[in-house]
């Protein structure tokens, strides 16, 4: 890219073993300096020598080195600065390429994401966990690798009987809203009547379900369709795609020989109860689980089966789940059980915080759970009322898509904002705010872009800029660093934090600078489009529609 191309130049005037050196100082100091600092007693007149050298060279053949302007000592350091118009020149050009920003690593990578489980609708905390995991696949495959995304439903369980054990009680009959909702109803009636004797009868359902028992299962697959259906739609209305799904159901009795395995090299043991554990604590880590002693399989025993079927299967090089961080020992002691039994995997858990609300924490068993349905619908209610502020001519499929397509930039992109691993408060008004760090400025900024490109009545054309144009030239040129940051530690809040300053630096240019009707109308258009390309591209890698007029 541009600044590579900058640097291989700089590195080319000086000798092999001090190219490592370069760095990148403080702003307004220089574009690359070298610290002389380790090169001898004197570094400021090294610096000096240094400074001598490079000129020579430089002045013997020009053209190999045009995206150098300046070369001066100042100190110990010896400093490197850009020619700006060429620079320029070489970014704009580059941008017009589609590969700019794209990565070579070739790997297959599972991401798997959103995980629910069959006994509630989605909610606010499986949005967040649905942003970051269609972001880091993006980004990771922009980043040249293939990537299967896959979604695990946790459809077996105890958990899953309890919202079976009161549909029996006290629901029956088909759905009476939507059908994931009427799930979760039945899962917070449990709750809420819980007592020793519904947990003892909740108990007997699993064993029963696991046994195969007609009547027992068939109710379990009619209550599972109805959860399963419901989140498809609301998947397809949020924009969270899967390549594969899995079920929990499907895959639980697959443990039993990686068990048998672990019992036999003594990574596994029964224990007086008559469960198998996994024993830990010689590892740092507190022993786990992995059967019950009535045989009936756990989350862990899933993920053993599961975890060997995808590397077996699909032929990864790597699997990522992306899961909130109260599982975080969880993940632990499933990769110290892999690499004992002596699975040579590379797995990574992307652990994020949790989402609050000012009303407080959510709990799914006391029914106060902010539903997905319901914070979209909510956040579509607040963008349609931005929307008909500023238009009074819009027609009402307009409004509605309008509507949809800021609502749903404003959650994921508040979710994304903030590092993975931090706790965050959701503010839907904030979040929806046209200016300020949110998805409906990005957009915005875009549709301002796209619009000043319409006016015009001349063409886009790349040539000379001066410095007025610079700034935003180069914090176009990092964006395949950022891309880079994101993919090497799965944090998409890089690419966010970016995209919120580019926008506000092309904003405040705009507001200094003439663009049409200028004398450098063209290539002020050129640098608009080029603003453009990036802030769609940013935006679609967070899985962000770019609406051309808000």
């Amino acid at each position: 890219m541009a600044f590579d191309k900058f640097r291989k130049q700089c590195e080319e005037l000086m000798e092999k073993e001090l190219a490592d050196m370069l760095e990148v100082p403080p702003k307004e100091l220089a574009d690359l300096a070298l610290p002389c600092f380790s090169l001898g007693t004197n570094p400021i007149e090294i610096a000096k020598a240094k400074e001598k050298e490079a000129k020579e060279k430089l002045s013997k053949s020009p053209k190999s080195f045009s995206l150098i302007k300046e070369i001066r000592s100042a100190g110990p350091y010896l400093n490197f600065y850009i020619n700006e118009e060429e620079f320029s020149k070489l970014v704009l050009k580059e941008i017009e390429k589609d590969d700019f920003g794209r990565g070579k690593e070739n790997k297959k990578i599972m991401v798997e994401y959103s995980a629910p489980n069959s006994n509630k609708p989605l909610h606010v905390g499986h949005m967040r966990n649905d942003s970051i995991g269609m972001a880091i696949s993006n980004i990771l495959e922009f980043s040249g690798n293939k990537i299967v995304k896959a979604n695990l439903v946790n459809d077996r369980g105890i958990h899953i009987c309890k919202s079976m054990l009161a549909y029996q009680k006290w629901k029956k009959g088909s759905p009476d809203k939507k059908s994931d909702h009427f799930v979760g109803d039945c899962y917070v009636l449990f709750e809420k009547n819980k007592s020793d004797e519904l947990e003892k009868e909740a108990l007997e359902m699993l064993q029963k379900w696991e046994s195969g028992d007609s009547k027992t299962v068939e109710l379990w697959k009619k209550m599972n369709q109805w959860a399963v259906t419901g989140m498809k739609e609301t998947y397809r209305l949020f924009g969270s795609r899967f390549d594969v799904w899995f079920f929990e159901s499907e895959f639980y009795k697959n443990a039993k020989p990686i068990i048998d395995d672990g019992l036999k090299k003594n990574i596994f043991q029964k224990d007086e109860e008559g469960r198998i554990i996994a024993k830990l604590e010689n590892h740092g880590l507190p022993d786990k689980v992995v059967l019950r002693s009535d045989g009936t399989s756990i989350y862990i025993s899933n993920d053993l089966a599961l975890t060997k079927h995808k590397f077996e299967h699909f032929h990864l090089d790597r699997a990522i789940w992306i899961v909130a961080s109260e599982q975080n020992l969880y993940f632990k002691q499933l990769f110290k059980i892999f690499e004992l039994i002596g699975y040579e995997w590379d797995c990574h858990h992307l652990s994020y915080g949790m989402v609050h609300l000012p009303s407080g924490r959510m709990k799914s068993r006391e029914g106060t759970v902010i539903d997905a349905d319901d914070l979209i619908a909510d956040v579509m209610k607040l963008a349609r009322e931005e929307i008909e502020k500023r238009h009074h001519d819009l027609g009402e499929e307009d409004i509605k898509e309008r509507a949809r397509q800021i609502a749903l930039s404003a959650i994921k992109y508040y979710l994304l904002k903030v590092e993975p691993i931090k706790d965050l408060l959701f503010e839907a008004e904030k979040a929806i705010s046209f200016e300020g760090d949110t998805g409906p400025y990005i957009q915005y900024t875009y549709a301002r872009a796209n619009s000043i490109l319409n006016k015009s009545e001349k063409e886009p054309e790349i040539k000379a800029l001066g410095k007025s144009e610079f700034l935003l030239i180069k914090k176009l040129s990092v964006f395949p660093e950022i891309i880079e940051k994101c993919a090497r530690e799965l944090k998409p809040n890089y690419l966010t934090n970016y995209l919120f300053e580019l926008a506000t630096i092309f904003n405040e240019y705009y507001h200094n600078e003439r663009v049409i009707g200028s004398e450098k109308e063209e290539a002020r258009l050129a640098l608009v489009k080029a603003v453009k390309t990036i802030l769609k591209k940013g935006l679609e890698l967070l899985n962000i529609e770019a609406p051309d007029e808000m």
